[in-house]
């Protein structure tokens, strides 16, 4: 079963960081085919192939393949009436606010009936207007003349529902055929509606869409570069005298589109399956462009286009495809680290006093080898790399070590490294998810993945620190008693160990292994004040080297110093009473701000895109974040009294 559960791991390691890298590819550079649409049919499919420009096709030579398998087809010029043909559609999204008006509507009226003029007959044309309202004015029609006469009827109003128009484009494109969104705009969105909103609507429809924007910087582009991202199109900087030539690109992408239809060979039976066309050009190396798409009809009553823009020459997947590899990366991680701390807690909690002790002797590495092969997952190589990398920083390596053995774990350095580690990715991830593919919030989970254990580990040496110093008056008190009723300091411990609490009954207990290990008495107390970095047991430590080297009464000096000891503690509690408001206040002031922001990122996205999309949005943030880190040190500062 320990076999099944590690290979079962590794399975959904390997699986999702497959799934992860395919979905998570990027569109087809410039030069290379693409795979706009494909339909299928009973047995058969169409694709649709859009080449770059110059390419010249040899049709009689295009191939296609399903699952591998070469396929019986035939290609021609999308559009033309010598072959099958498929629905195409063109949805016009233009902006008729107030801020186009003059030049710039101009140029924008007349680029459109450019547009109109050099797309192909075949193809569909609708136009929806937007600006406090959002108008569908035209739907998709081949009427080039009716197309025309709306586009010199258009008329501009006040506001600008860039979200609501693209909606509403997206609604009007139907559900078959290859649907294209032609975006213009000039300015942001106005009303209440979500970016959110229009870009699901997007995915949703698997709607290609492409965006032409006028006189924008480039730090105002965000929310455009998100609309064209989830329709796989692409952004057109352009300015009115630019405004014609970008229309006439778009719609000679249109006209260098390949149809290839082919028959689904009977030995693939799957619904779904890679799709591979290769073309062949004069003069150059073949193009050739792949995706993973429908090819069979799930139902023979209810036939669906399917249009999957993510392709490329590399094979794609859904959406949900990528983030369903991430899930499956996380719950890999998760796992392993789930091993991780069993392994830990079974080396700190199930060995007995002489394995314990043993662990100090030769006998060492053979325990270590059982261990290994006993453990659920073989971690040895990955350890072994780990101690290497630290063995060449020794500082880092000490640094690691220190704040283990203070905060009481069990992990060797190495060990918390890796652990460390896997915590950062599965963070990254974790941000990832929650984000949609948001890279601010992965790296913001990478951030937290690796600051929050490190954090976390010093949190529990304070703890533990607070906690030995609290109960070490007691302690002294116990060891004095102990020593004026006839015992010996070794016996005095001893009586510690088996009537005290953690922490304080752990560390002397390991000065009692020591000692009898031959380390000396008064190099193993002063062992814990290293390890616990407590001042107040350096103190006590140093006492009993005094006192073992000049003599005097051991007990009445341990009793002076519980009494000291004990006021001091009853001093710190106070101060940290009196200073608890002030500690309260800086809590609330810094982790406020921080709380909303993370609250609105999730609930309202798009409110608070411009802070991270803008130049001058990310400045505020870093001023902000510079202005929290700088209050955070002054009340920190003026909260701490030091006793």
């Amino acid at each position: 079963m320990r076999r099944l559960a590690s290979l079962a791991m590794l399975a959904l390691v390997v699986l999702g960081s497959a799934f992860a890298a395919l979905g998570s590819a990027s569109a087809a550079p410039d030069g290379s085919a693409v795979i706009r649409h494909v339909e299928p049919h009973d047995g058969t499919i169409d694709v649709l192939v859009t080449v770059p420009a110059g390419a010249s096709v040899d049709l009689p030579g295009v191939t296609l393949s399903v699952a591998g398998t070469d396929a019986d087809s035939s290609a021609t010029r999308a559009g033309s009436d010598a072959g099958p043909s498929v629905r195409r559609t063109t949805v016009l999204a233009m902006d008729t606010s107030e801020s186009m008006k003059g030049r710039r509507f101009a140029a924008a009226t007349a680029a459109a009936k450019s547009y109109l003029a050099a797309v192909p007959a075949d193809v569909e044309v609708g136009i929806v207007t937007f600006d406090r309202s959002v108008h569908t004015v035209l739907a998709p029609t081949t009427d080039r003349a009716r197309a025309a006469e709306v586009v010199d009827g258009l008329q501009l109003a006040r506001g600008t529902a860039l979200y609501d128009g693209v909606r509403a484009a997206v609604k009007a494109l139907g559900t078959d055929g290859q649907r294209t969104v032609l975006l213009l705009s000039d300015g942001r969105n106005a009303n209440a509606t979500p970016l959110h909103d229009a870009t699901a609507a997007v995915t949703a429809a698997h709607v290609q869409l492409d965006a032409v924007t006028l006189d924008r910087g480039a730090a105002q582009l965000g929310a455009l570069r998100s609309l064209v991202t989830a329709g796989d199109g692409r952004l057109v900087p352009a300015d009115p005298a630019a405004l014609d030539k970008a229309f006439r690109d778009e719609a000679a992408v249109l006209t260098r589109q390949v149809l290839v239809s082919a028959t689904v060979p009977a030995s693939v039976t799957a619904t779904e399956a890679v799709v591979k066309v290769t073309l062949p050009v004069a003069g150059r190396e073949p193009l050739v462009a792949s995706t993973y798409a429908v090819v069979r009809e799930a139902a023979p009553a209810h036939s669906t286009a399917v249009a999957l823009s993510k392709a490329s020459s590399s094979v794609q997947l859904p959406r949900t495809a990528m983030y369903g590899g991430l899930a499956a990366i996380g719950l890999g991680m998760l796992v392993l680290l789930t091993s991780v701390l069993s392994m830990a807690g079974a080396d700190s909690g199930a060995r007995s006093i002489e394995q314990r002790i043993a662990a100090y002797g030769p006998s060492a590495v053979i325990h270590k080898v059982n261990d290994a092969r006993e453990s659920t997952f073989n971690l040895t190589q990955a350890k072994d790399a780990a101690a290497s990398m630290l063995h060449r920083n020794k500082g880092l390596e000490a640094r690691i070590e220190r704040r283990l053995e203070a905060g009481g774990s069990a992990l060797k350095p190495a060990e918390w490294l890796l652990l460390h580690g896997m915590i950062a990715m599965l963070a990254g991830l974790v941000g990832l998810l929650l984000g949609g593919g948001s890279i601010l919030l992965m790296l913001l989970g990478l951030a937290a993945g690796v600051v929050v254990p490190w954090k976390y580990l010093g949190f529990k040496r304070k703890r533990r620190v607070a906690a030995f110093n609290g109960a070490l008056a007691d302690t002294l008190q116990l060891i004095a008693g102990s020593l004026s009723a006839g015992m010996s300091l070794a016996q005095a411990i001893d009586a510690v160990v088996n009537e005290g609490n953690e922490p304080i009954a752990g560390e002397f207990k390991r000065v009692l292994i020591e000692s009898r290990l031959g380390v000396p008495l008064e190099a193993a107390l002063e062992g814990i004040a290293q390890r616990i970095d407590s001042v107040d047991f350096a103190w006590v430590s140093m006492a009993i080297r005094i006192q073992r080297e000049v003599g005097g009464n051991l007990a009445e000096l341990l009793t002076t110093v519980a009494a000291t000891l004990r006021e001091r503690e009853y001093l710190r509690r106070q101060v940290k009473t009196l200073s608890a408001e002030g500690r309260l206040s800086a809590y609330i002031l810094i982790m406020l701000p921080i709380g909303m922001f993370l609250f609105m990122l999730t609930s309202r996205r798009a409110y608070l895109e411009p802070l991270y999309t803008t130049g001058i949005g990310i400045i505020m943030l870093g001023a902000c974040g510079l202005l929290l880190g700088l209050g955070w040190l002054m009340m920190s500062r003026i909260v701490k009294v030091e006793v």
